[in-house]
């Protein structure tokens, strides 16, 4: 880390620091400046500070090119069947399906004509559904979903308080922080609703894979009796909080330890806050990039795709969630995958979920496949889309989701020399 980047830093820390001071005396419109850059970070699925480069564009002209992103970017609008699950606490669960597309069902079980039992009906498809990570949604799959769509039958949803699905019951009621497990267990609620019958094949991404995860500890039947194929894209099971994020060690600590506390203030006092982060929305903007992409000429519509999920997530929200991943192990529950097909993905400079925590899930599942991004960061299947719907429609394959002839394509590109796919 260069000295610059080591100074700043340190102001981040010092500034994480003051907020906490700031809320703690009352002193809530200064705290919320102050904490700009811990917020942001958070947002963004990190927590610590970091240190970006001076942007050098005018604010106007950003803001313009802002607008004029939203108005043209084609990612996130892919919509499919509406249908809504409940979680034990009574939360609604937004989801959407995709169904097989007729053709495509007759390729899958194309096979030679045998007599049918009467009243026997043919066996259901199987159902591939995505799990979203921390301070994103369902549209976060949106270049693998535009390629599956009529290959395969499949359900995305998205997670409590995220996207279209509603604010948790029990956070909003009791005022308790959201868990993994419970997570878990929200999963099982969608797929009751979306594919209570049939073979299904599990991918998530980031804080999706440990709600997989969850899913296999809590109903082991489920996944003996039904699941086909797993797939887990830039997660963990567990040590997160041993993650220093890019930055010095004791920088980390300093912020660790004011963060929760700051979080949980102003989660609080969440209108004022959000107008704070909106007035700090350029270093917003960084930091995302940073600790989402690692490629140099990811597509500009694609990065303001991403940070539009991202700052659409209430500070209330993250803070909700943030105690979950220090407390996630879900190492013993791996068990669960051993004899199926499973995919373990990640980019090599993902900051937020290192890709040392992949290679050791592939490495309590020897026979999953285990495929290292040189150039991505977290949002790898974004910044990558081909190469992951790639090994995803592999997977598949290999699940008996599709032939192994069966055409996967439409998957676009990131790259700033393309158009959007």
């Amino acid at each position: 880390m260069s000295e610059s980047n080591g100074e700043a830093v340190a102001a981040a820390v010092a500034s994480a620091t003051e907020a906490a001071s700031e809320v703690a005396a009352g002193g809530w419109r200064r705290a919320t400046g102050i904490a700009g850059v811990a917020i942001g970070v958070v947002a963004a699925g990190a927590a610590a500070g970091v240190a970006i480069e001076r942007l050098t564009v005018g604010r106007g002209m950003r803001q313009k090119a802002r607008l004029a992103l939203d108005s043209a970017g084609p990612y996130g609008g892919l919509r499919g069947t509406p249908g809504t699950a409940y979680a034990e606490d009574g939360t609604e669960l937004y989801y959407e399906v995709d169904d097989l597309d007729p053709e495509a069902d007759a390729e899958v079980h194309r096979a030679p004509r045998r007599r049918r039992l009467f009243g026997r009906r043919p066996p259901a498809p199987v159902t591939v559904v995505f799990s979203h990570g921390y301070c994103l949604n369902q549209d976060s799959w949106h270049f693998q979903r535009a390629a599956l769509r009529g290959v395969v039958r499949t359900v995305h949803w998205d997670q409590r308080s995220h996207g279209r699905s509603g604010r948790g019951v029990a956070q909003t009621r009791d005022g308790r922080p959201v868990s993994i497990e419970e997570l878990g267990r929200d999963l099982k609620a969608v797929i009751d609703a979306a594919a209570p019958e049939g073979p299904i094949v599990l991918v998530g991404h980031s804080m999706g894979g440990m709600t997989v995860m969850a899913l296999a500890d809590a109903f082991p039947d489920l996944i003996s009796e039904r699941v086909v194929g797993v797939a887990l894209v830039g997660t963990s099971s567990g040590r997160l909080g041993e993650v220093n994020f890019g930055l010095p060690v004791a920088g980390v600590n300093a912020v660790r330890r004011v963060l929760p506390g700051v979080l949980k203030a102003l989660g609080q006092r969440a209108e004022l806050v959000e107008k704070g982060r909106r007035a700090t929305a350029d270093l917003f903007a960084g930091i995302i990039k940073r600790y989402s992409f690692a490629s140099r000429d990811v597509d500009p519509a694609v990065a303001r795709f991403a940070e539009r999920m991202i700052e659409s997530t209430p500070i209330d929200v993250v803070a909700e969630y943030y105690p979950a991943f220090n407390d996630h192990d879900k190492t013993e529950a791996l068990a669960r995958f051993a004899d199926l097909p499973v995919l373990v993905l990640a980019g090599v400079r993902d900051l937020v979920t290192p890709s040392e925590h992949s290679e050791a899930i592939a490495g309590l599942l020897p026979d999953a496949e285990l495929v290292l991004v040189p150039d991505a960061g977290h949002l790898v299947m974004l910044e990558h889309p081909e190469l992951v719907t790639d090994r995803l429609a592999d997977l598949l394959a290999r699940a008996g989701a599709v032939p192994a002839a069966a055409t996967v394509d439409g998957y676009g590109s990131t790259s700033s020399s393309a158009g959007p796919g």
